[in-house]
């Protein structure tokens, strides 16, 4: 259990060093990283402003955050509430499958973004 905990905080901490480079890297250069569903499409995929949208949850920007892309603001509690348990799970037991409830909730969560990303298109 101890090395399956210290593997996810490893983890977890790359993950963290990343993000804290892109959000250096973005208020520097104003770069984001560009989507290239849209770019070939000229539409937006479900996933479009996410970057936006966590930049400015972390200036507690709510309603910016909110217009930067609805449906992820919407469902990220119910994503976070899913990867904890799923992280808990393996660090407890080792089993990296997921639970019925935990499939449903992913399945569900995956149609939701695509009727999202048919809707914002329409």
């Amino acid at each position: 259990m101890r090395k399956r905990a210290k593997k996810v905080l490893f983890l977890f901490g790359i993950i963290i060093a990343f993000g804290i480079a892109y959000i250096i890297f973005y208020r520097f250069t104003g770069i984001g990283i560009p989507c290239y569903f849209h770019t070939l499409t000229g539409l937006n995929c479900p996933g479009c402003g996410v970057s936006r949208m966590i930049i400015s949850l972390i200036n507690l920007d709510f309603e910016s955050a909110f217009h930067y892309n609805a449906a992820l603001f919407v469902l990220s509690p119910v994503f976070l509430i899913l990867a904890i348990t799923i992280i808990f799970r393996y660090i407890k037991t080792g089993s990296q499958k997921l639970s019925l409830g935990q499939s449903v909730t992913l399945y569900v969560l995956i149609v939701l973004l695509l009727l999202f990303g048919i809707i914002r298109n329409l």
